[in-house]
């Protein structure tokens, strides 16, 4: 978290937790019809009731909120999170401990389902999701994200480290390249992947810590476009004292990303 950020986040989280939990569970509410999925860890567990507020207080709500943990943290739920459940956000548990699960069992337990996947460490603007939602209906084929990269090769044709995975959007860079990047939102719509997605024996060989990239895998086999989202909302405010641990120091720091995508290429015999 940067230091300029602290300020906004502690009123952020300030004015979430002042919100009445009748109120957040109000049932007098239009939904639209898109299924919001999140996983979490341990020690950001504390955390995880800031973002679901965050996504409760939503200008356009979505039909349900699924949270999933693995099933080893069935005892460590915490009481303010366990007195949000209500009949549009639940938890849910499964065997796998990495961060694939929230997306690979939310499409198969919400068949047919358009589904946003988001962070655990962030909380929302109230129009993150309305804005990815009316991008969806132009482009209701599309995989849609806040934040995306674009994957780059050398004139050689290697690839390039992914710190330079840069997206430039006045640049004409080809749409397969294009890298849907999970933790400011994204959308996926109906039926977006390979039937490979949810092999987890693969998915932890070649992408075991990079859910982005094994995802942009299956979408290149069917042949999903990835777009980024026109509508410009506010970045989401990290959360304080979330920040420990993360994937991003070790999969961009020490370019694991790098590999990962390198090894899912070849299995793939993917050109990108």
């Amino acid at each position: 978290m940067k230091v300029k950020e602290i300020p906004f986040s502690i009123a952020r989280s300030l004015v979430l937790k002042s919100q009445p939990i009748e109120r957040l569970q109000s049932m007098d509410i239009q939904t639209i019809p898109v299924v919001v999925s999140l996983t979490s860890i341990p020690s950001r567990l504390h955390k995880v009731p800031l973002v679901v507020r965050s996504i409760l207080t939503q200008t356009r709500q979505p039909q349900h909120i699924v949270l999933w943990l693995h099933e080893g943290m069935r005892h460590q739920v915490p009481k303010a999170l366990q007195e949000l459940v209500f009949e549009r956000f639940s938890i849910r548990f499964s065997p796998l401990t990495c961060s694939h699960k929230k997306l690979i069992h939310t499409l198969k337990d919400f068949d047919a389902t358009v589904v946003v996947t988001c962070d655990d460490d962030f909380m929302y603007h109230r129009t993150w999701l309305s804005a990815l939602y009316q991008d969806h209906l132009l482009y209701p084929n599309s995989v849609i994200a806040h934040h995306i990269r674009s994957i780059q090769r050398d004139d050689q044709g290697q690839l390039k480290p992914y710190k330079q995975w840069r997206y430039e959007p006045h640049v004409d860079q080809r749409s397969e390249s294009l890298l849907a990047i999970g933790g400011k939102g994204v959308l996926y719509p109906k039926n977006p992947f390979d039937s490979l997605f949810d092999d987890v024996d693969l998915f932890m060989r070649l992408a075991p810590k990079a859910d982005d990239l094994w995802f942009k895998a299956m979408e290149l086999l069917v042949g999903t476009p990835v777009r980024k989202c026109a509508v410009e909302v506010p970045e989401p405010l990290p959360i304080a004292g979330t920040q420990t641990f993360s994937l991003k120091k070790e999969n961009v720091d020490q370019d694991k990303n790098l590999h990962q995508w390198a090894a899912l290429a070849q299995q793939f015999d993917l050109e990108v």
